[in-house]
């Protein structure tokens, strides 16, 4: 059985370099069992190695990479999957209508006052795109 709670105390060992690992070279480099890799492709769209003619899975160094921070966001971090998803960007939907505020503000606000109307003018169109 693996042990997470000591995965933070393990140094951090640079990667091999080539250009790709099987999955139990990934499995021994980030301390992660195979079951739970296999687990992890189905959960995470982003994590989609290939397989080679022999059918066994290959990764990339970034596909490494990634796997390394999906593991810190789990198991420090304490993300929930769905809490993983959302931070690479999967299944997030953002409405195309809504600006960043940021991209309105204006150029050059006069006065405190004029500021804040303009801030509580865009607060209300805002609130008007999501109702």
């Amino acid at each position: 059985m693996h042990n997470h709670a000591f995965d933070g105390l393990r140094p951090s060992l640079p990667l091999p370099d080539k250009l790709f690992y099987k999955i139990g070279e990934v499995s021994k480099i980030t301390g992660i069992e195979s079951y739970v890799l296999r687990y992890w492709e189905t959960e995470f769209p982003f994590l989609k190695p290939r397989k080679n003619k022999s059918g066994q899975r290959v990764y990339t160094k970034k596909e490494l990479e990634l796997i390394l921070q999906v593991k810190k966001m789990l198991y420090q971090e304490r993300y929930t999957i769905e809490g993983v998803r959302k931070r690479f960007g999967e299944g997030v939907s953002r409405p195309a209508e809504v600006k960043p505020l940021i991209e309105s503000r204006p150029k050059s606000a006069k006065s405190p006052q004029e500021a804040l109307g303009f801030v509580k003018k865009r607060l209300k169109d805002i609130l008007k795109q999501f109702s």
